[in-house]
């Protein structure tokens, strides 16, 4: 009797112990919970992808790395690259360096880990691109780029030779006063009653598009090249953007939504770009008026190129109506 009578009184003392115990673990737990709990990686990666693509790759930052591009913009001289690469930069999945590192036509000596260092910082899954619009036509830009990547990707916007031409004289008078006047120059004799053009001026050589296309295409095939219409990207860039982003694999993000059109510059701008309070339209130099050009040596010179469009037109598959 004795030792159930001892028992009776253990009971309610074991009973207090466990609840005491009970309560501290409680405690404890929600001490960590509270301490740790909003720093869990679990808690992290679900509030990332709560927020969106973009905010999913700021939180991968630390993972982020400099490489070689994927995909390069390698022409045309004035045909609207720098357009195409300000539109692009808009997708959360392109890395684009925003200077032309002119690395496979004027530095290619420096290395391939000197032209790495100079692209942006990249998270796996992002495309990292570059412009260099001289590559196109420089004889040894194909197969360094090749020996770089053979599967790199290649775009070029090629706009009608004639007005892209005229775009590069007026540049070029611009920043160099004192020029011949655009008919001196394009044709041999200075005078358009020769009819005899001087291909090998720079305005006039850069827009003999097949001529070019055939060196590239010596080295990668045709449906690693993709070619933008110059034209389109201004009147319809959404449309010229969002084939672009299918020849690099990505979802189609930059749409109409991102573009209204300036009716002073006649060129499209961006409604707010990322990081921006304000619309953006390109520099001053961009949709500038062009020289006055005499309507009979326009006549002459689209002569001239007419076969070299056509042969254009065979190679690519595709008639940009110049």
């Amino acid at each position: 009797m004795a030792g159930s009578h001892h028992f009776q009184q253990d009971v309610p003392r074991v009973l207090h112990k466990l609840l005491f115990m009970f309560s501290l673990a409680v405690v404890c737990a929600s001490l960590y919970f509270i301490l740790f709990g909003c720093s869990s990686p679990f808690r992290s990666a679900g509030a990332t992808g709560a927020v969106g693509a973009q905010s999913a790759n700021v939180g991968k930052d630390w993972t982020a790395t400099r490489r070689l591009p994927q995909a390069i913009i390698i022409g045309v001289k004035k045909g609207g690259t720098r357009a195409l690469l300000e539109f692009l930069r808009l997708h959360p999945d392109i890395r684009a360096l925003g200077s032309e590192p002119h690395f496979f036509d004027r530095h290619y000596s420096r290395g391939l880990n000197w032209y790495r260092n100079l692209m942006p910082k990249a998270l796996e899954g992002q495309v990292v691109l570059e412009k260099t619009p001289r590559y196109f036509v420089t004889a040894d830009s194909p197969g360094r780029i090749h020996s770089m990547s053979q599967e790199v990707k290649l775009i070029v916007v090629v706009r009608d030779p004639v007005t892209r031409a005229i775009s590069d004289y007026t540049q070029i008078i611009s920043k160099t006063p004192g020029v011949p006047s655009f008919e001196t120059l394009t044709f041999h004799n200075g005078t358009e009653e020769a009819l005899k053009v001087d291909n090998l001026w720079s305005p006039i050589w850069i827009g003999l598009y097949a001529l070019h296309l055939e060196r590239w295409l010596a080295h990668f095939p045709l449906e690693q090249i993709h070619f933008v219409h110059g034209e389109r990207l201004v009147s319809d860039p959404a449309g010229e953007l969002g084939r672009v982003q299918d020849f690099l694999g990505l979802q189609r993000i930059i749409t109409d939504k991102h573009f209204y059109f300036n009716k002073t510059k006649g060129f499209p701008c961006l409604k707010k770009p990322e990081g921006s309070s304000k619309p953006h339209c390109l520099g001053r130099t961009k949709g500038r008026p062009h020289a006055d050009i005499h309507p009979q040596v326009i006549l002459r010179l689209r002569q001239f190129y007419q076969p070299h469009n056509l042969r254009f037109y065979q190679m690519t598959g595709q008639d940009f109506g110049w």
